[in-house]
């Protein structure tokens, strides 16, 4: 029995009455945009991190590589974005919440 390694959780925010299996496969398109477009979970997760530690880096401390892979996360999270809202209607004030596991 194969089993799945999970490095972090996808969360829809802030859209109340949407129902919960509605609520998991939106969470679930996200998940798949984010890692077909940065290389699969685990490098959801590296990606993750690189962009928490940015948070508290000082801008003239911020590598070169570090703001290329924070572009890439940038351009996945949009991607998913869009995916996971697909045929959901108005989530104005909704958001996707990705954290470690």
């Amino acid at each position: 029995m194969d089993t799945v390694e999970t490095f972090y959780t996808v969360s829809l925010c802030d859209y109340p009455g949407l129902p919960e299996q509605e609520r998991q496969r939106a969470e679930a398109r996200y998940a798949r945009v984010m890692e077909r477009q940065l290389g699969g979970a685990e490098q959801v997760a590296l990606a993750l991190e690189c962009v928490l530690g940015l948070e508290d880096t000082p801008p003239e401390e911020i590598t070169e590589e570090a703001k290329a892979l924070f572009a890439r996360w940038t351009k996945a999270s949009n991607a998913a974005i869009q995916a996971g809202m697909q045929g959901l209607g108005d989530g104005e004030s909704s958001f996707f919440e990705v954290r470690f596991s």
